[in-house]
């Protein structure tokens, strides 16, 4: 996976570094050349410096080809504004953005772009969210203990009661978009195809919920 990070702060470097060493293609952006040092000596990424939302910067590390962009540079208009050039411009699959200001969160939301408060999310939160990438995370509760995530209902499902696919504690299927309109499913409702599902999901549940889907989707 090709990961663009904009912001070589504490953060991002360490996110930069951890996707590293799982073998992940990795670009910083950084508007300050010095903030590379807060890279490991074998960091086998790559480092560009400038701005996060500068065409000219993002085509350089390669951009056009990302399966993610993450913002978190010490500034939310600089977050937010890159990671609309990422989204928008570029059309990345995957778009995350630190956000200091919780104000703000309507904005980034009505972008359809999911974000990592910056004192109570930490760089596990944001691995988790770039790798379950056919999960979309829509919000986050409490401290990032419990998210909403949504997916497409695979074909397997069609059929099936909702209520199977609920882990006690866990996992839960809390709305079903069909048609273009929303449903709370009760405990007889079955999947239709076409059914956009939403998860209440435990952090800690994430990766069961993925290998589920991964290994029923034959990925």
């Amino acid at each position: 996976m090709r990961v663009i990070i904009a912001g070589c702060g504490r953060v991002g470097s360490s996110l930069a570094a951890r996707l590293a060493t799982e073998d992940h293609d990795v670009r910083l952006v950084d508007l300050d050349a010095d903030s590379c040092r807060r890279l490991p000596a074998n960091f086998a990424g790559q480092f560009h410096q400038g701005n996060g939302f500068s065409r000219t910067v993002l085509a350089a590390a390669g951009i056009e080809h990302a399966d993610a962009f993450v913002a978190v540079t010490s500034g939310d208009n600089s977050n937010i504004v890159s990671a609309r050039t990422a989204k928008e411009t570029y059309r990345v699959p995957v778009v995350l953005a630190r956000i200091y200001d919780p104000r703000r969160a309507d904005i980034y939301r009505e972008l359809g772009i999911p974000t990592i408060a910056s004192i109570r999310w930490t760089v596990n939160q944001i691995h988790q969210m770039l790798l379950h990438r056919h999960l979309t995370p829509e919000l986050a509760f409490g401290n990032g203990e419990t998210v909403l995530v949504r997916s497409q209902i695979p074909a397997y499902l069609v059929g099936r009661r909702l209520s199977e696919f609920d882990v006690d504690g866990e996992i839960r299927v809390v709305e079903v978009t069909r048609g273009g309109r929303s449903l709370v499913p009760s405990h007889g409702t079955s999947a239709e195809p076409g059914d956009l599902l939403t998860f209440s999901v435990a952090a800690t549940a994430l990766n069961r919920l993925r290998d589920f889907l991964d290994k029923e989707l034959g990925t």
